[in-house]
């Protein structure tokens, strides 16, 4: 239990987390624009200045800065602390119960999905896209951890389930009303999560997605008064639905008939 860890420990993995969220800023700036994720450095996007080290100092800058660039007074996006303290909770949400090698692999194992589920979170309501690059490193990831824990029928199926099933729905809607029902990154993004859930679990992780998008959606655009036409991120939906999933897994297995 988290209680029983010492707090030097404690300490260490949240300062982890909330550099790993640094760098998740980054990531949910550039990706989108299809900018290098390494260089050039970071700069204010108003006026251009670097940002020099102690002014990208983890949510200690922001506070140190009144959340203005030091360059030109434009406000700096509350995002950036926040993304960072939340991923430091994250992390210290999944602190091993001691630093064995197994317990550290299954940390950086469920650490890494959740910063990729993360990213792709804010990414998709920002921009109405779910980046290919995160896609394939949750497969290569969830794959590797498939061939590592699983039988192959079981991830392969669900990999086939995951991605098939959604795109027939998609494909014959496509057919009756010309209209594209879901993007080719949520259609990724299914397959990849197969790999993990398996062929029941992604079933359930589509019918309750798409559960949850409708009650979400339909509220958004009554109480919001939005256009119907206008598209609505779906991979939120998805990603809540997943981290249910995956690190709430005994309450499916007890709750939802036939799981896994």
């Amino acid at each position: 239990m988290i209680d029983q860890i010492p707090i030097i420990f404690k300490i260490f993995f949240f300062i982890f987390g909330v550099l790993i969220g640094s760098f998740l800023n980054v990531l949910i700036y550039r990706l989108p624009r299809g900018l290098n994720i390494v260089f050039p450095r970071s700069s204010c996007p108003n006026c251009n200045k670097l940002i020099r080290w102690y002014e990208n100092i983890p949510i200690l800058s922001f506070i140190q800065l009144g959340g203005r660039c030091n360059g030109c007074g434009e406000s700096i996006s509350s995002q950036y602390p926040i993304v960072e303290l939340f991923t430091g909770l994250i992390s210290l949400w999944l602190i091993p119960e001691d630093v064995s090698y197994d317990h550290l692999l299954n940390y950086f194992f469920l650490f890494t999905i959740m910063c990729i589920f993360l990213v792709h979170f804010i990414v998709d309501l920002k921009h109405k896209i779910l980046p290919d690059s995160l896609n394939l490193l949750l497969f290569l990831l969830l794959l590797s951890h498939g061939l590592i824990f699983d039988k192959w029928t079981f991830w392969l199926s669900g990999l086939l389930v995951g991605f098939f099933v959604p795109f027939s729905v998609t494909w014959l809607f496509y057919l009756i009303t010309r209209k594209i029902g879901m993007g080719g990154g949520d259609l990724k993004l299914y397959g990849c999560l197969g790999l993990y859930l398996g062929p029941i679990g992604i079933i359930y992780n589509i019918s309750l997605s798409c559960m949850l998008g409708a009650i979400v959606g339909g509220l958004w655009l009554l109480l919001a008064k939005k256009n119907k036409n206008e598209p609505i991120p779906f991979g939120p939906f998805i990603i809540v639905v997943s981290i249910f999933q995956i690190y709430y897994f005994d309450f499916f297995c007890n709750y939802f008939p036939c799981y896994r």
